[in-house]
């Protein structure tokens, strides 16, 4: 029996559920999610439970069904939150897309990618796990990497044929052995940053709450610089995905290097002032610029 609609949000203007699904779905690795028939399946642990909740685009809403969970009220009021955060419901694009407009060698991504949203890691520990997990190696080993952590030391949901993973919690990695994770092809110096990371959140020297709560994006990218194997590339990257600073920027990052050079914003690599100028274009979107900049690697199959 088809589970019944427990929750529709209506799409924003400028929203694509289809381009959402292409970019969360580009053949990676990806425990955390997947994306089968048409929908979009994620687990999540509310802290009321735990839930695997489908998710689908009809006639200009996103329906949410639970194949696997209980749907309290708090866990759809919950669900809600999460759902808006994770896809970005709430920005309005117009702004941004005039922006691209602006610029004749971007203004073609208003159409080749409308209405895509830039996907939020909502958790803080995740993210900045992820970050380091993907230093300095390819995005493919790097998901593979992060399946092998998650699979070990986080939880699942099936409903099914599908199953979904949980990210650890801190508790879960801070007492990780080094054995384990060496097996799994971990670096010592990223076993090491990655166990001090979850010995910081399960200490409580590091949460969400505590870097919300500082007054300025500066005083946000000191705090996670302070934290081990968090250099400012990492710290602008988490506060791009999981805090969404709109004005975050990964500087030195390759792939954004590379697609600056291609659209002929940069003559080469070292050309930093002409990146600038762009930047500068963009202020208060710069981190959908450096997402749509991204998406411009990865062309449709």
């Amino acid at each position: 029996m088809k589970a019944p609609v427990l929750l529709s949000l209506p799409v924003p203007d400028l929203f694509s559920f289809d381009e959402c699904l292409w970019f969360l779905d580009r053949g990676l690795d990806d425990c955390m999610h997947r994306v089968q028939d048409g929908y979009l399946y994620k687990a999540l642990d509310t802290g009321q439970g735990r839930l695997l909740f489908q998710l689908g685009c009809r006639e200009g809403q996103l329906q949410v069904t639970l194949p696997a969970g209980e749907a309290s009220v708090f866990n759809l009021q919950y669900l809600s939150g999460y759902i808006r955060e994770w896809l970005h419901l709430d920005a309005g694009l117009q702004p941004f897309y005039r922006k691209l407009e602006s610029v004749k060698s971007l203004a073609y991504m208003t159409t080749a990618f409308r209405g895509l949203r830039l996907p939020a890691i909502n958790s803080l520990f995740e993210a900045l796990c992820w970050s380091i997990i993907g230093q300095q190696i390819n995005l493919t080993f790097a998901y593979k990497l992060k399946r092998r952590l998650v699979e070990h030391y986080g939880t699942s949901i099936t409903a099914g044929n599908v199953t979904c993973f949980i990210f650890p919690e801190p508790a879960a990695l801070a007492g990780a052995e080094e054995a384990v994770l060496r097996e799994m092809q971990f670096s010592r110096q990223k076993i090491n940053y990655l166990v001090a990371l979850a010995a910081a959140f399960e200490a409580g020297v590091m949460d969400r709450s505590r870097l919300d709560a500082l007054p300025s994006f500066a005083d946000r990218q000191q705090a996670l610089l302070q934290l081990k194997g968090v250099g400012v590339w990492t710290a602008n990257y988490v506060l791009m995905k999981s805090l969404r600073e709109p004005g975050s920027i990964p500087h030195g990052d390759a792939g954004l290097l590379q697609a600056l050079v291609a659209h002929g914003i940069m003559k080469d690599r070292k050309d930093l002032a002409a990146a600038e100028r762009l930047y500068r274009k963009f202020k208060g979107w710069e981190s959908y610029l450096v997402f749509y900049l991204w998406r411009s690697l990865a062309p449709r199959t």
